[in-house]
């Protein structure tokens, strides 16, 4: 079962998920990303993905899609080594925005004044 708990920090909503992204188990994250309202940028935290199926590149890829319809970016950030490998066999690793996170939040890293818990991933 995919678990996804989302953090917003200013217009930028970080969707920490847990679990895997496969056929049958992608609800979750669709309810998510359709509760956001007035966000600039999504990002989807893999650190704690464990699988992708193609089910689950598919809705990633309507939902990526979805994102761009509205003006707002979306990226992935902390994607393990086995989620890589299947976003690069599917050649998607140069569709999706994959970012370490950082330069979504430039102001709060300058001041230096947030929590870095507001800035480490959900892991």
């Amino acid at each position: 079962m995919l678990k996804v708990h989302t953090k917003q920090l200013g217009t930028v909503a970080v969707l920490c998920l847990q679990g895997q992204i496969v056929t049958g188990e992608t609800e979750s994250l669709r309810a998510a990303i359709s509760a956001l309202s007035e966000v600039s940028s999504v990002i989807l935290d893999f650190a704690r993905v464990s699988t992708v199926d193609a089910g689950g590149l598919g809705v990633m890829l309507g939902l990526r899609e979805q994102a761009a319809a509205k003006g707002i970016r979306f990226a992935l950030m902390n994607v393990t080594k086995g989620v890589s490998v299947v976003l690069a066999v599917a050649r998607l690793d140069t569709v999706f925005e994959i970012t370490s996170g950082m330069e979504f939040f430039p102001v709060v890293q300058r001041e230096r004044r947030a929590p870095a818990a507001m800035l480490a991933p959900c892991a």
